[in-house]
């Protein structure tokens, strides 16, 4: 017995020194593991968490198409001009959702600038006339729209005009222009036809709506008269049968307001937000304003001007719907009731300075709250605007209570902040925008990683339609495969937006086409001005199943909640569907570890646009001693500051320098975009510094300074415009080393 106690007291210890041993190796930590832990404390944890995908789908399923319904048949119930009655009404309402305690932001609050602004007068309407030698009108156009719903019969809609068109009336002889293009004034000269003293009347489309006016001038014209064909906006439908309210149609007596400038901001403070206090140049100092009397008129008063046209047939290409052959006159035919008539144009707008009001909203962030993701939409409208632009208001005011409810419950506060934006007087060219861009010109410089545009957020309900710089590519890519489309649910909103448009991508594959981002709507100052990674996400047609150039309603009265509902977006749908989408790229932009940017997606577009230049151009450039090689080495400077990039993203591990790193690396993602900023490249283009998506006039799509300049040069073949030719490639190659460098992370002094 006392052996088999002393066996098991043996065998006991044995098994005790064994536990001891497991729980001295697993249990002690080792001094790797303890240099970690001391090194990595808890708040090193918390800043580097990735981005929620749950709280992404949870977001998601609470977006409401409902709620949605709503806020745009609240937003579209009255005419919301900028500075109206009815606008002031939405900046409050704006400002309560935002403020509300329970499903509101961090703050809001409204900023003022005081705006130049053109407005017609009510008791002095805008007109076209056909006058007989005698002086007497046989024909005056419409004051308004016809009241085809209940919609029409409101009396603050604005009567039919172009906002900044000059006081006055001119009379003349008519000639069709078509597009009113250059090529197509120049045509006209062509055909020996004497534009002197004449009034043009021109279809929307082509060119640039006060273009059309400013190249008219050029020509001698001293009126001009702007309609919109059905061929281009109504796939050819011009009865009223055929029109709205019985489809989504531009009825015959369909108006197309607008803003008649080319440069956007307040005009009298250029690059100064437009303050009390702030320098006024002299109106006479403006650019960009038409020289001659302009107003809009439905395709039903320009069936009565056209059809009763004399002189040659119109070419093929300029013939349009209205159901007759197009002449070009002067003049009308001898035939005609109003033959030995002149037509002329009335103008009696005015200008004046306004107080407009941007509504901001903050979410302030928790990691960075000095990094910005900027979401915005503009509020004002033509008349009732229910798809432009409340359709996108709508979807913003359904995105921030959707967020502020999970901030106020405490689920969620992003890792940087979010700022909201309602801008205020867009329609008189981005003008809130532009002024909030000017008046915080170095903290958004300095500061915000990327900027999401939702203006009208949809158009029809096909597909999603994207634009934006590269950079934006992969995070559209990536919300739009976790989005289901409203048609079609087993299919998602990448897949079938692929399907409708898409390209082939050296890196990629077959891919969704991008668009490009031009000035059309408030994401133009960040980018061209400022130098921020933009984008613009909206819904749109099927364009194998309509040409039209945009929704037929297009500011017009028609634009209204009933058109929206009965032929824009049944169950709105599409809406949700645009808000998913969009809140899905702003949390990723937002929450991100690494901001979701792709660098390397510049790289086909820089490739793209030296192939173009070097197959048009080499020839006339070697001729001048000027050569495309060092265009060429700095993008390859620049793909292998990419390749490096995405190779030290890759190997990111969790070790003490690791939120330092992210927080340069970030930098450097959120600032490439600036490396293409260059204030001095464009002299002559107000806020036009992006010297890769600046406008251009030249027809060749590659790097737009060089563009032009090359035109100029090869159409003079003077060595001055060669020399500017020189310095634009030099700004080029200089932008795309900076970018490169932007990117590379040791220092290369």
């Amino acid at each position: 017995m006392n052996w088999w106690k002393i066996i098991g007291g043996i065998f006991g210890g044995a098994v005790i020194l064994a536990i001891g041993l497991l729980i001295g190796h697993f249990g002690i930590k080792k001094e790797t593991e303890i240099k970690t832990e001391i090194n990595s404390p808890e708040w090193v944890k918390d800043i580097s968490k990735d981005v929620d995908e749950e709280f992404i789908k949870e977001f998601m399923k609470e977006v409401n198409n409902k709620n949605i319904e709503e806020n745009l048949r609240i937003l579209s119930k009255k005419p919301h001009m900028a500075t109206t009655s009815a606008d002031e009404e939405l900046v409050k309402l704006i400002l309560t959702q935002w403020n509300d305690p329970v499903i509101g932001l961090d703050s809001a609050k409204e900023e003022r600038y005081d705006v130049y602004l053109s407005f017609p007068d009510a008791e002095n309407p805008n007109n076209v006339k056909v006058l007989t030698p005698q002086g007497n009108a046989n024909f005056t156009s419409q004051r308004a729209e016809s009241n085809l719903t209940a919609d029409q019969n409101d009396p603050d809609i604005v009567q039919p005009y172009v906002a900044f068109a000059p006081k006055g009336s001119a009379k003349g002889k008519l000639v069709y222009a078509n597009e009113g293009k250059v090529s197509d004034f120049q045509e006209l000269v062509a055909k020996s036809i004497d534009l002197r003293g004449t009034i043009a009347i021109v279809r929307y489309g082509g060119t640039g709506r006060v273009n059309k006016a400013i190249n008219a001038a050029e020509f001698g014209v001293v009126g001009v008269v702007i309609y919109t064909d059905p061929k281009d906006i109504n796939d050819g439908k011009a009865d009223a049968s055929e029109t709205y309210p019985n489809s989504w149609y531009m009825p015959p007596s369909g108006v197309e307001r607008g803003s008649f400038k080319e440069n956007f901001g307040d005009q009298l403070t250029p690059y100064y937000p437009a303050k009390s206090f702030t320098y006024r140049i002299n109106e006479t100092q403006i650019k960009g304003l038409s020289p001659i009397p302009a107003q809009p008129i439905g395709f039903e008063d320009a069936k009565t001007l056209i059809c009763e046209l004399g002189g040659p047939a119109a070419p093929e290409n300029w013939q349009g719907s209205l159901g007759c052959v197009y002449n070009l006159g002067p003049g009308f035919s001898q035939s005609s009731r109003f033959n030995n008539s002149d037509v002329q144009v009335n103008v009696y707008n005015n200008r004046t300075i306004k107080s407009s009001a941007n509504v901001m909203g903050l979410i302030r962030g928790a990691v960075e709250p000095d990094r910005y993701v900027l979401y915005g939409n503009h509020r004002d409208s033509w008349v009732h605007g229910a798809i432009d632009p409340s359709s996108g208001t709508a979807v913003m005011l359904e995105i921030t209570r959707v967020l502020g409810a999970m901030l106020k419950q405490g689920k969620w506060r992003p890792r940087r902040s979010i700022i909201f934006g309602s801008w205020g007087a867009e329609e008189f060219g981005l003008i809130g925008s532009t002024e909030f861009a000017e008046e915080y010109y170095s903290k958004l410089r300095d500061r915000t990683t990327a900027y999401i545009n939702v203006d009208i957020s949809v158009f029809a309900s096909d597909t999603l339609r994207a634009q934006g710089t590269p950079p934006a590519q992969s995070v559209i890519f990536a919300a739009s495969k976790q989005v289901n489309t409203p048609l079609h649910p087993s299919l998602t909103v990448y897949d079938n937006w692929k399907k409708h448009s898409n390209r082939t991508s050296i890196q990629h594959g077959i891919i969704p086409q991008l668009g490009t981002l031009g000035s059309g709507s408030d994401y133009a100052p960040f980018l061209h001005y400022l130098g921020i990674t933009c984008m613009d996400l909206a819904y749109t047609y099927d364009r194998s199943k309509s040409k039209a150039r945009i929704y037929p309603a297009y500011h017009t009265a028609f634009d209204t909640f009933d058109y929206a509902a009965k032929h824009i977006d049944p169950g709105f749908l599409s809406h949700q569907t645009v808000a998913r989408t969009a809140g899905n790229v702003l949390l990723r932009l937002s929450d991100s570890l690494i901001l979701p940017l792709g660098v390397k997606d510049y790289v086909e577009t820089l490739e793209q646009y030296y192939n173009t230049a070097e197959n048009n151009f080499r020839d006339k450039l070697q001729q001048n001693k000027i050569s495309l090689e060092p265009l060429k080495n700095a993008i390859n400077k620049y793909k292998t500051a990419c390749d490096a990039l995405e190779k030290t993203i890759k190997e990111l591990n969790s070790t003490d320098e690791m939120p330092l790193k992210i927080r340069m690396i970030n930098d450097q993602l959120m600032l490439l975009e600036r490396a293409f900023i260059n204030h001095f490249a464009f002299p002559d283009k107000l806020y036009y510094s992006h010297v890769i998506w600046a406008s251009r006039t030249s027809s060749v799509v590659t790097f737009p300074g060089l563009a032009d300049a090359y035109q100029l040069a090869v159409t003079t073949n003077q060595k001055d415009n060669w020399d500017q030719v020189h310095h634009q490639l030099t700004i080029v190659i200089q932008a795309i080393e900076n970018a490169a460098s932007t990117l590379e992370i040791a220092a290369t002094i």
